[in-house]
């Protein structure tokens, strides 16, 4: 299938498509990354945009489950919706279970839903390195709301904030010792936290819990791409299916206010700046370890650095000003 008939087919919302699409993406082959590039380049003329959601939350905590009764809802109000879950990768032998199709089995065969499981492999910030160019293949051929599942809760999953409109923080019923285990720096990204699992003996714990964490957002510091009252904590039970309609009746409010302000539009102008840093700083890298010379004098000032001879610093700038000549 060549380029040109491979864009078509991902316009016109052919799965299959989209799926080779995301497989070409990925590849980390140099012939494939220059098709890649020139796919997502000719896609973004569509001018087509999704909703992007980021989600991430603690192990257990249900993000699945969550996603699933929620894409459902989505799907039943005739908005088509698109997955991207992140599997951790074993640092041993690279490898994923990528299990999500398993866990979300009514979703998979909904027709108006694509789920696409990726390894995460090396890349830290709950995402793998080319969920950004999957969002876009998912935005060109349609898809009205993008999921995008991280790995999981830590300090790294703040990466994903610089791909997504809303950042969902999904939490389980718990005291106050699992509010202190909450790192500070994605509770500053999260626009909502969603208590899970709101139902049966666990209600009364979620909505202290709830509670709690409504308590410590309004201790951080006001930000401005945030109306009255966000970011807020709701209560949801993905099993018991209740919550997710108010929860996605807020994240509708603030992505319209958003949107009415011109606040949406500067935080993707704002995005699509740190992904140009990083391609950047992604290619300088990759030079380094392609030239033979470079790596050979790398190698050479390692040692020397490793036994005192040099410091980090003035061997590092000799690499670099080698790379600029």
């Amino acid at each position: 299938m060549d380029q040109t008939d491979l864009a078509r087919r991902i316009l016109d919302g052919e799965r299959r498509a989209l799926a080779r699409a995301i497989t070409l993406v990925e590849s980390g082959r140099a012939d494939h990354r220059e098709q890649a590039v020139a796919l997502v380049e000719t896609l973004r003329k569509s001018g087509r945009k999704a909703l992007r959601i980021g989600l991430s939350g603690t192990p257990g905590v249900g993000k699945s489950t969550f996603i699933e009764a929620f894409g459902m809802m989505l799907t039943a109000r005739g908005l088509r919706v698109a997955v991207l879950a992140v599997d951790p990768s074993s640092a041993r032998s690279g490898g994923s279970i990528l299990g999500d199709k398993t866990r979300m089995e009514r979703l998979s065969r909904d027709p108006m839903a694509f789920i696409r499981p990726s390894p995460s492999q090396t890349q830290l910030g709950g995402v793998a390195r080319r969920t950004r160019e999957a969002v876009a293949l998912c935005e060109a051929a349609g898809f009205d709301v993008v999921l995008i599942e991280t790995v999981g809760v830590g300090q790294s999953e703040t990466m994903v904030a610089e791909m997504c409109d809303l950042f969902l923080l999904l939490m389980a019923p718990a005291g106050g010792d699992e509010l202190q285990g909450v790192k500070r720096g994605i509770m500053e990204i999260a626009d909502i936290i969603l208590v899970n699992k709101a139902d049966g003996d666990l209600k009364p714990v979620a909505t202290r819990t709830c509670a709690d964490y409504a308590g410590a957002l309004r201790l951080l510091r006001k930000r401005p791409q945030d109306p009255p009252g966000f970011p807020k904590a709701l209560m949801v039970s993905a099993m018991a299916e209740t919550g997710l309609e108010e929860a996605w009746a807020e994240m509708q409010a603030l992505d319209a206010w958003r949107r009415e302000t011109g606040h949406w539009e500067a935080r993707r102008a704002e995005q699509a700046r740190h992904w140009f840093r990083e391609e950047l700083q992604y290619g300088l890298l990759a030079r380094l370890s392609a030239d033979p010379g470079l790596v050979a004098l790398q190698a050479a000032l390692s040692d020397a650095v490793a036994d005192g001879r040099r410091t980090a610093e003035s061997a590092a700038r000799e690499v670099l000003d080698a790379l600029g000549r």
